[in-house]
């Protein structure tokens, strides 16, 4: 076998799995130096959610550290899948082996998180310290990190046999490894969280309501008509592109908000093979609003733009009417995608299509909306409390 294969010679699953993902995206060229996130999401149906740890001041926050663990463990403990990598800046630093062990520019499959114990015991059992540990695995099965926690350090000793061997703790060149999670954050640059979503009412675990909109960006010479408005840097065709409401209905409602494209690698020989960069803002508008918006609104939120198969968003929203706008970074680039909203209750999301209210037979008897104005309440006190009589 020429490129992906098993430690098995008996094993063959991964070849011809590699194989039709080729033919899926035109050659195994369109493989070669592909994103990680992308792939993630085409096997899985998942979210993938890119992380910069370099940029998000990690290494200096240890409650940031903490909260960044919890999530790891949360989509790890789900059946995520998770992967990391150290940033190659050039060519030349690519598969460049560092001192520590560690390689740049390798995918690295998370295949463990989890807090261990120290001490040997009854005593280890009572004690409250836990030290928060994840093993991952180097896809060419060779290098390994020789760190504190490698497979052969003194650090070990520290645990009993037994955690060992839950742990599934080997002394084996087999490109697994395990390191501290403070360690983790120093050494790796790119986290990839991809969660397989749960929508099902069966589960034990948080489930999550869907909203699925199929949609494209197409020219048009009407300024109404146009759907390739681009960025928000393009202020006078920003607000031409399609627009999404959806509702949060709780007091406060985490939601994951997915903007995949078309993938175009597929078209490689064509010569179309670069995906659009593209990405998306959220803006809080009115809790009555039905029509399309024709100037900004309160911005909350957005992805950044990159010529990716999709980006990502996670956040906390308040009750409220939000409208989300996909674009393509730049004006006039035209693209089929699709929008996948997640909240914990029904979000009602659909398309916005009218820029006003249509006009019917009874715009003659009862008139046709000449104004539109806006109240913004930022503060009531002393209000009484009504039942639902008033």
């Amino acid at each position: 076998l020429v490129y992906c294969h098993s430690n098995d010679q008996n094993e063959f699953w991964s070849a011809l799995m590699e194989k039709a993902y080729a033919k899926m995206c035109g050659c195994y060229e369109g493989l070669d130096g592909g994103n990680t996130a992308d792939a993630l999401v085409n096997f899985t149906g998942g979210v993938s959610e890119p992380m910069d740890l370099a940029e998000n001041g990690f290494k200096d926050d240890e409650e940031k550290r903490n909260e960044l663990f919890e999530r790891v463990l949360k989509v790890h403990n789900r059946g995520g899948l998770i992967s990391c990598s150290i940033r190659a800046l050039t060519a030349a630093d690519m598969e460049a082996k560092l001192a520590c062990g560690l390689v740049k520019g390798h995918a690295y499959a998370v295949t463990d998180v989890r807090r261990v114990r120290l001490g040997h015991g009854l005593l280890a059992f009572f004690k409250s310290d836990k030290l928060s540990m994840i093993r991952m695995r180097n896809p060419w099965g060779e290098r390994e990190w020789n760190g504190p926690w490698s497979d052969s350090s003194e650090e070990w000793q520290k645990v009993s046999k037994g955690e060992r061997e839950r742990m599934g703790v080997t002394v084996e060149d087999d490109g697994e490894f395990w390191m501290t999670f403070d360690d983790f954050i120093a050494n790796f640059t790119d986290l990839i969280l991809c969660r397989l979503i749960n929508t099902s009412y069966l589960s034990v675990h948080k489930t999550w309501e869907e909203a699925v909109q199929r949609g494209c960006w197409r020219r048009h010479d009407d300024p109404l008509l146009n759907r390739t408005g681009g960025c928000s840097n393009n202020k006078l065709t920003f607000l031409q592109n399609p627009q999404y409401m959806f509702d949060v209905k709780k007091p406060k409602d985490e939601v994951l908000i997915c903007l995949q494209q078309k993938d175009r690698r597929a078209t490689l020989k064509e010569g179309r093979g670069e995906n659009l960069p593209i990405g998306f803002d959220v803006h809080r508008v009115e809790l009555n609003r039905i029509y399309r918006m024709h100037a900004p609104q309160q911005k909350v939120g957005g992805s950044i733009y990159i010529n990716s198969r999709s980006v990502f968003l996670r956040t906390d929203l308040t009750e409220g009417r939000y409208v989300i706008i996909p674009t393509t970074f730049d004006p006039g680039l035209e693209g089929e995608f699709l929008l996948r909203v997640f909240t914990d209750v029904p979000s009602d999301c659909k398309e916005l299509t009218l820029h006003e209210p249509p006009h019917t037979c009874w715009s003659g008897l009862c008139g046709y909306p000449s104004l539109v104005s806006q109240v913004h309440v930022l503060q009531a006190d002393g209000l009484a409390g009504h039942d639902s009589n008033g």
